[in-house]
């Protein structure tokens, strides 16, 4: 069966203990920014299906540090939006296109969260390089499962009852403090 229309792949860049730089275009997620078209930088290569892609990942940075006679954690993990990667073709798009890549922007943030949340249980010791790593690891694999079931549920878009109870279920995830 031919599909017209191909929306919303994703594309999970992963960076391990840097941030991507301001330098290089990165756009940090926040609550209030929205992505517009003209934040997809990247050319659509030739003969690809998709509509759009969102090139969004997670990174992290942390240190240790001694508070009160105890090993401490401290970290940052961010959600980043990558123009350069990203891309649509401004024929096949239109604004619900834009809302479903937005999405795919903000479940990278719903994950982000779960890896602090999870970085703020860790116990400084010998094994917390490895600890930090592996939590990466799965948050990473779990974030990709999760971003294909929203692409799958929603039909890349297509599905628009489906992609608005997508809409409404990650917005109500966003604002749970």
């Amino acid at each position: 069966m031919f599909l017209p229309k191909v929306v919303g792949v994703l594309i999970i860049v992963l960076i391990s203990q840097t941030a991507y730089s301001q330098g290089d275009e990165g756009i940090f997620w926040k609550e209030n920014h929205r992505l517009v078209w003209a934040d997809f930088k990247g050319i659509p290569p030739v003969g690809h299906d998709a509509a759009a892609i969102t090139a969004s990942g997670l990174s992290y940075t942390y240190s240790s540090f001694v508070e009160n006679g105890s090993v401490a954690l401290d970290y940052t993990v961010s959600t980043y939006f990558y123009p350069n990667d990203s891309w649509y073709k401004a024929d096949q798009c239109d604004a619900l296109t834009l809302s479903h890549e937005q999405l795919h922007f903000d479940i990278t943030e719903l994950y982000a969260r779960k890896m602090r949340k999870q970085l703020a249980t860790i116990k400084v010791t010998k094994a917390t390089k490895g600890q930090i790593r592996k939590i990466y690891k799965k948050i990473n694999t779990e974030l990709a499962a999760y971003q294909n079931a929203y692409d799958t549920a929603t039909n890349y878009s297509r599905d628009l009852e489906k992609q608005l109870e997508w809409n409404k279920r990650i917005a109500i995830e966003l604002n749970k403090k």
